[in-house]
């Protein structure tokens, strides 16, 4: 195969155009292309509104490729990479199966791993399987209605599943490609495969996450529901049972801890017994929304049907914090994503097609232990809480603070929507959000806005509306882990966002899959060493 870099085509172009470009690049006919695969696909608006599609590709030719590189004189032309990520296949079964505590991106892909190692994984999961959880959660939205245990950030498929789905990543990382493929036999769309910024959708990632659980299922893994991890069975620094909330002990000495960035009672429970941690920096904002079409004439130029709902990613960084744009959901809607009673929460999601009418992103301010009010690992978790049950008391129920951004700016509660009505659901309660957000993070904001509005034109319009708080963006909470990836306790594997290791689906991936890596390295070095040890002595 033959790659080929920087192909440049008009939005409305198709097919036979890209493989036209690809041929005559290679200056021959395009008869010759026996087949074209898509790598990498991006918008580049620089030149806006003169906006083009980026596109690489591999071809498969008809001749000998070396010598069609070679007399094609192009520079953007290479022999295609052929290394592809293989998951392990070790020869050797443990006499104890491993148990993932969670079922978020970082569990399913640890359990997955397990599961085509043939090791028959056991996955625990606080909250109930997709379909369950999604009733819970659409009873939520309409009536304030909260299930503590099945919710945006707990049940099968973690908080991602109810995000935007977004799957790219600032790691480079050869299991990117292959986690892609898992998606897709799974029920995503292909064009995540190779689209620069590859995004599933709420709606999707629903039947996905579904998927990937039978396929763990078909291979001898088990999951288990509505089963919460209360407590940890410990003898000689190591781990060899787990208690539930169902009052049973599973016999256990390999552990997963992918428990998401929101399991707050299992982190003070980690904190009572000893299990290392430690405060790490996180970010806490707002979600800011903007009409789509008003992004869409910023960053294109002008309105274009043959355009995706266009993104936009931001920074700026101040004296003292940094502030930026995060999980920007183009099409998409602002959720209510609370999981303790009485405490308010916000995210943001969308669905695979992106058609909604506003566009919306986290606009969050950098915090570092140094200033936490609270001490302790568990200080910047406290400062959530009490953030978000300020939030609740403005109205005394889960609809969210807001305000709009020209009264925010100018100091004074807003009383009603203007030209952007807020999608948050059970709804909105209008105020003035200094008086929710510690001063820190309002004037961070309030000093970034008019910066931000300098990269992005229409960033700080005074009818956007801000929805508060964001507070759940990263784990405030590191459980420290070695290079063996365990913790102190040996046996527990902190592992993915909860534990503070991954920021978002793809890195809570990587992660859950690179310490199933290590599990299985550790047991083929010791637990094979020990049983084959044992033989002989029994000999």
């Amino acid at each position: 195969m033959i790659r080929l870099r920087d192909i440049q085509l008009p939005p409305e172009h198709n097919a036979h155009q890209l493989q036209f470009e690809a041929a005559k690049l290679l200056r021959i006919p395009n008869s010759r292309i026996r087949k074209l695969t898509i790598v990498r696909r991006s918008v580049d608006a620089r030149k806006k509104p003169d906006v083009k599609i980026i596109y690489t590709v591999d071809v498969a030719v008809e001749g000998n490729e070396q010598k069609i590189l070679k007399q094609s004189g192009c520079k953007r032309a290479s022999l295609a990479p052929t290394a592809y990520y293989q998951p392990p296949k070790p020869d050797f079964q443990p006499e104890k199966r491993p148990v993932v505590i969670g079922f978020g991106p970082a569990g399913m892909f640890a359990a997955l791993i397990f599961a085509l190692a043939g090791w028959k994984p056991l996955v625990l999961e606080r909250g109930e399987d997709a379909a369950s959880r999604h009733e819970k959660v659409e009873k939520f939205f309409e009536t304030g209605i909260l299930d503590t245990r099945s919710n945006v950030q707990f049940g099968e498929g973690g908080a991602g599943t109810f995000s935007d789905g977004k799957l790219n990543t600032g790691v480079n990382n050869p299991r990117i490609s292959w986690i892609l493929e898992q998606f897709v036999k799974a029920g995503a769309r292909e064009d995540i495969l190779y689209d620069a910024k590859p995004h599933v959708g709420t709606d999707v990632l629903l039947t996905v996450v579904q998927n990937l659980r039978k396929r763990i299922l078909s291979l001898g893994g088990e999951v288990r529901f509505n089963t919460q991890v209360t407590g940890l069975c410990v003898d000689n620094h190591k781990l060899v049972g787990l208690k539930t909330g169902n009052g049973e002990i599973i016999d256990c000495d390999t552990a997963v801890l992918a428990i998401g960035h929101s399991a707050r009672d299992t982190f003070e429970t980690l904190n009572a017994v000893g299990v290392p941690m430690e405060p790490k920096p996180f970010a806490m904002g707002v979600r800011i929304e903007h009409k789509q079409a008003a992004i869409n004439a910023a960053q294109y130029g002008k309105e274009n049907p043959a355009l995706p709902p266009a993104d936009y990613k931001l920074v700026e960084h101040l004296q003292d914090e940094t502030v930026y744009t995060f999980c920007m959901c183009p099409g998409g809607y602002v959720v209510a994503a609370a999981s303790e009673e009485g405490r308010v929460v916000t995210n943001g999601m969308s669905y695979a097609d992106r058609d909604g009418e506003n566009a919306n992103a986290a606009l969050l301010v950098t915090v570092n232990p140094a200033i936490f009010p609270y001490e302790g690992p568990l200080g910047g978790m406290q400062w959530q809480r009490e953030i978000e049950e300020r939030a609740y008391s403005i109205s005394g129920s889960y609809r969210a603070p807001a305000q709009k951004v020209g009264d925010f700016l100018a100091g004074r509660p807003s009383d009603g929507p203007g030209a952007v009505t807020p999608t948050y659901r059970p709804g909105v309660t209008w105020c003035d959000l200094h008086a929710v957000l510690p001063w820190r993070l309002t004037d961070a904001i309030a000093e970034a806005l008019p910066k931000l509005e300098g990269r992005l034109h229409g960033f700080a319009n005074p009818e956007a509306v801000m929805t508060a708080p964001e507070t759940r963006s990263s784990s405030p909470v590191r459980i420290v882990r070695d290079e063996s990836r365990q913790s102190a306790l040996r046996g527990l594997y902190p592992t993915g966002e909860g534990a503070g290791y991954a920021g978002g689906i793809m890195s809570a991936a990587i992660d859950g899959i690179q310490t199933a890596e290590a599990v299985i390295k550790w047991k083929m070095e010791h637990d094979r060493n020990d049983s084959v040890a044992a033989k002989t002595s029994d000999k």
